[in-house]
């Protein structure tokens, strides 16, 4: 699909945008205004933008939008896995509880694990971005992202194992 004018990039990824931005920021209304904010800021560089691939870069824009609205917070806000509880498929009454069972477990799991490291998850495990798509989106090195990836699948692992036996 060839994406030319701003109108067709926000049709074809607002919903993943959206997605990530209240991945990480727990909050409907947060991720709104931050989605609207990427777009605009992607509004201003669209022109200038050379590259193949715009989803990395348009989610660098929303990774960039998020950190600056991190940083404007004057507190940090309550986390909850509602998210996880949207996305459940309706195909039966038994999947739909499963399936809404293990999201908000795994909502829960996220919100216990720092914030570059659930960051790095979402990029990978979730929007399936490669390595250096993610480091770049969260401006980091490649190494760097494979240590926040490895540890925050340890601590995930390890959450799990001790949810297991307790």
């Amino acid at each position: 699909m060839k994406l030319n004018s701003l109108e067709s990039i926000y049709q074809y990824y607002v919903k993943d945008v959206y997605r990530y931005l209240y991945s990480l920021s727990y909050d409907h209304h947060t991720a709104e205004d931050l989605v609207q904010e990427t777009f605009y800021r992607a509004y201003l560089y669209l022109e200038d933008w050379k590259e193949e691939r715009i989803k990395p870069w348009l989610f660098r824009v929303a990774h960039n939008a998020y950190v600056d609205y991190q940083r404007k917070a004057s507190r940090s806000l309550v986390k909850d896995a509602a998210f996880f509880e949207q996305m459940v498929d309706q195909n039966t009454p038994e999947s739909t509880l499963l399936q809404q069972e293990i999201h908000r477990e795994i909502g829960q799991m996220l919100s216990q694990i720092p914030d570059k490291q659930r960051q790095a998850v979402l990029l990978v495990d979730f929007h399936q971005f490669t390595y250096q798509e993610a480091a770049d989106i969260m401006g980091i090195t490649l190494s760097h992202i494979k240590i926040t990836l490895f540890r925050a699948r340890q601590r995930l692992r390890d959450m799990k194992r001790k949810e297991e036996l307790g």
